[in-house]
């Protein structure tokens, strides 16, 4: 940046610093008022004519003769970058919900084994009650002696036939005839 000092402005008027900050601020407003970050690379004197035209020496000590830019050096790309932090961000939490939903998967399952346990206790303690009522209905005159082989044979003709039709379910092993 080429500038030249105004003797009129020079007490009263913004100094040094003043004229980079605007200067910098023109570059910046080029920049992100070009369609694309190309076209500034392609035409780099067009960062000097906005800055120019714009007038930023205005209330300075200084007047800008002109800037001359060499060459532009692309930094990282804030974009690009933000967009990845957001894409990380988001996989986080679909893993954590991924990890929420496998907890719970977990928990349910654990519910269904303690309440299975607890429906086969009901059923082995109502089994024990069974002996208990088969007596109280003989001493009662409720079941006769009678009744109750009646009801064994039937318990035990009812075995046979499971053990039956659990031969034909073809558990039995299988014989290679091909030797």
């Amino acid at each position: 940046m080429t500038v030249r000092a105004n003797i009129e402005r020079l007490v009263g008027g913004a100094g040094e610093e003043t004229v980079v900050a605007r200067v910098g601020e023109g570059i910046v407003t080029t920049v992100g008022s070009a369609e694309t970050h190309k076209a500034v690379l392609e035409n780099p004197d067009l960062i000097s004519r906005t800055v120019l035209a714009k007038g930023l020496d205005a209330g300075t000590a200084f007047e800008i003769l002109s800037i001359d830019i060499a060459d532009v050096d692309v930094g990282r790309n804030v974009g690009a970058q933000l967009q990845m932090d957001q894409a990380e961000a988001d996989r986080r939490i679909a893993q954590a919900k991924a990890e929420e939903r496998r907890a719970m998967a977990v928990a349910h399952e654990q519910e269904m084994k303690a309440a299975a346990q607890e429906q086969r206790a009901k059923v082995i303690e109502a089994e024990a009650a069974v002996p208990r009522a088969m007596a109280a209905a003989l001493r009662d005159g409720k079941l006769g002696v009678l009744d109750y082989y009646q009801m064994k044979n039937t318990i035990a003709d009812t075995a046979m036939r499971e053990t039956i039709a659990s031969l034909g379910e073809d558990k039995t092993p299988k014989i290679d005839n091909k030797k």
